[in-house]
């Protein structure tokens, strides 16, 4: 008997419930809320030129600077530098980007670029690159911010300032630096 009284009060419960799942039912709100995914190419960066300042004369022990724009290679000078036809010539780092079309993306540049002599330890044997800029393809002025093309491809190159110490050691200098993209 109390098996049947407990299965009548479980069934009592069970139907109370499902009319109440019942009335709530017929009270709830309905809402069509969108969604959505948005995929993207991979971005690729590819390197066509290096950055280089080429070669500048020594003029006194005073240092200066060497100014590579980003949009060409017509060198600006301050201080005991100046202009040399010696090779290497300069050259702006250029690079090629591929993503998905229309999408815009940055550049991330250094702040700052060391660049050290190659054979001599001792003395004034490094120097540094900053204001370094972006121009990318057809634009007037720099930026770091761009839009692929609508098939999916842009290039930019790199300009900056090379400052030339004090005593500094002559002779050549090399060093690496990151520039990376991503879209926005």
């Amino acid at each position: 008997m109390k098996k049947k009284a407990l299965l009548t009060v479980a069934f009592a419960v069970l139907l109370g419930f499902s009319i109440a799942l019942s009335a709530q039912d017929s009270k709830a709100a309905v809402s069509a809320t969108p969604a959505s995914a948005n995929l993207l190419i991979a971005m690729k960066l590819k390197q066509n030129s290096v950055l280089s300042f080429g070669s500048s004369l020594l003029t006194n022990k005073d240092g200066g600077t060497v100014i590579l724009p980003s949009s060409n290679v017509d060198r600006d000078y301050t201080g005991g530098v100046s202009s040399s036809e010696a090779t290497p010539s300069p050259s702006n780092a250029s690079y090629s980007v591929t993503g998905t079309a229309n999408e815009t993306y940055a550049v991330v540049l250094e702040t700052k670029i060391t660049v050290t002599h190659t054979s001599v330890d001792s003395g004034v044997n490094s120097m540094d690159i900053t204001d370094i800029t972006a121009r990318f393809n057809g634009k007037d002025t720099d930026d770091t911010v761009s839009t692929l093309a609508s098939d999916g491809t842009d290039s930019f190159s790199l300009g900056g300032t090379l400052t030339v110490q004090a005593n500094q050691v002559s002779g050549r200098y090399t060093g690496l630096f990151a520039v990376n993209v991503d879209y926005n």
